[in-house]
């Protein structure tokens, strides 16, 4: 048996023995592509040849799309993000490979949400996967011109993560150009988020070395290139508009019941932020119920879809996921869809149950029990990084203050001295 074979039937044996974390299964759009040789070639080799580790790989990363809705990243995404240039895709390196431009010049902290921001790293990641086939890609971070208040660090944490986890072999380089030294903070944490393998693959380049990995033809003007692009996003085809859950709705009710009906508050419950949500079915048949969110990268839900018995009730946990804010996180909103279940719906999925069946719904706010703040632990070590660091740049300026004032001294005494010395004629030598 190949590899290839080994994988696939590890990961449809394990598919068997347990159930998905998002309830309803996988996207069928992610488990078409175990049929697809050149995809599991890459998580294979992403995985150094390791069927085990490569079967993991799959799971998690079906499960985090499943969860983040990956697949349909431009229903939720802010296209006005997406539309100003932070990001965009343009020229080559020298091996073939598409630059990813991350342009942090434009981007000042605390200008634009987090959260949306990482939505659109995701939006350009399956882009790309989807135009280039697959092809690696090299990011190119243009740090020109920038301080420690342009770059968003979490983004770059977060960004590594995806294509450290969930995609395979969709790296050919990353190029830092042009690094500030106030930025070297940021550098190493960079490299230790890195495995090994990347490490080798990490360029810091200046203006004049660039020439050593992109051609000037490919190069921006701005790089010291030949190229004369500026940044006009085009639409991918088949983009779809931004859905919210919007507000002043009626909310239908049927059999079900949720508690609490308007508004979800969240806790400290040991290191998790949590809330809870408990449904109940007080009618006189079977319903189904599927939780939805705003935010779907953000919260951990359990159960996410399910059938109630009746005279039936069923407790939901909602945890925010590590390194998301919880301050952030409860801008979010959940909707609630419920529908009755009659008998011949027996041999349907829950999919099809709701797509043909008259729908309640129940929208929910979010809110955080007093002050309660829940913060990235990478976040909180660069935060105390940086902070030391602008001490230390403050000590420094003072040292130099103090030494051009010691220097000023010198020069005054040293004339005096002269001067002194000049009208005693030398009769004290």
């Amino acid at each position: 048996m190949s590899r290839l074979e080994e994988l696939r039937s590890m990961f449809r044996e394990k598919l068997r023995r347990e159930s998905p974390e998002p309830a309803g299964g996988f996207d069928p759009r992610d488990t078409e592509r175990l049929n697809d040789d050149k995809y599991l070639t890459r998580v294979l080799e992403h995985c150094d040849g390791s069927v085990e580790a490569a079967a993991k790989m799959l799971w998690a990363t079906m499960t985090w799309r499943k969860e983040s809705k990956a697949n349909d990243i431009k229903d939720v995404v802010r296209m006005d993000y997406v539309e100003e240039g932070l990001f965009f895709p343009h020229g080559r390196d020298l091996d073939g490979c598409l630059l990813l431009v991350l342009r942090w010049k434009q981007h000042t902290r605390g200008r634009r949400d987090v959260d949306q921001l990482k939505k659109v790293v995701v939006y350009w990641l399956e882009r790309l996967e989807r135009e280039e086939g697959g092809r690696p890609v090299t990011l190119f971070f243009d740090m020109e011109g920038c301080g420690i208040n342009n770059v968003e660090v979490d983004i770059v944490v977060y960004m590594i993560t995806l294509l450290k986890c969930y995609y395979p072999k969709f790296v050919n380089q990353i190029i830092i150009y042009q690094m500030p030294w106030i930025m070297t903070a940021g550098y190493k944490l960079l490299r230790g988020l890195l495995p090994a393998p990347a490490v080798q693959r990490l360029r810091v380049v200046t203006k004049d070395k660039l020439g050593e990995y992109v051609h000037s033809d490919q190069a921006l003007k701005c790089w010291g290139g030949t190229n004369d692009y500026v940044f006009r996003f085009v639409p991918e085809r088949g983009a779809k508009k931004h859905v919210t859950f919007a507000d002043g709705l009626d909310t239908s009710k049927g059999a079900l019941e949720v508690i609490p009906g308007d508004c979800l508050t969240f806790d400290a419950a040991g290191s998790e932020v949590r809330a809870g949500l408990v449904i109940v079915n007080s009618g006189g048949g079977d319903a189904a119920f599927k939780i939805r969110t705003t935010g779907p990268e953000k919260f951990k839900v359990k159960p996410k879809s399910g059938v109630l018995a009746p005279e039936s009730r069923l407790d939901v946990s909602i945890t925010v996921l590590p390194g998301f804010d919880a301050a952030v996180a409860v801008q979010e909103r959940f909707l609630v869809l419920a529908t009755s279940v009659t008998g011949g719906d027996g041999q349907k999925s829950l999919e099809e149950i709701f797509q043909s069946a008259n729908v309640s719904e129940f929208r929910l706010k979010c809110k955080l029990a007093g002050k309660l703040v829940s913060k990235s632990p990478v976040m909180d070590a660069l935060e105390k990084t940086l902070n030391k660091h602008s001490d230390l740049c403050r000590s420094v300026d003072a040292l130099k203050i103090i030494q051009l004032a010691t220097l000023g001294l010198t020069a005054v005494t040293i004339t005096v001295s002269y001067l002194v010395y000049g009208r005693t004629g030398n009769r004290y030598c």
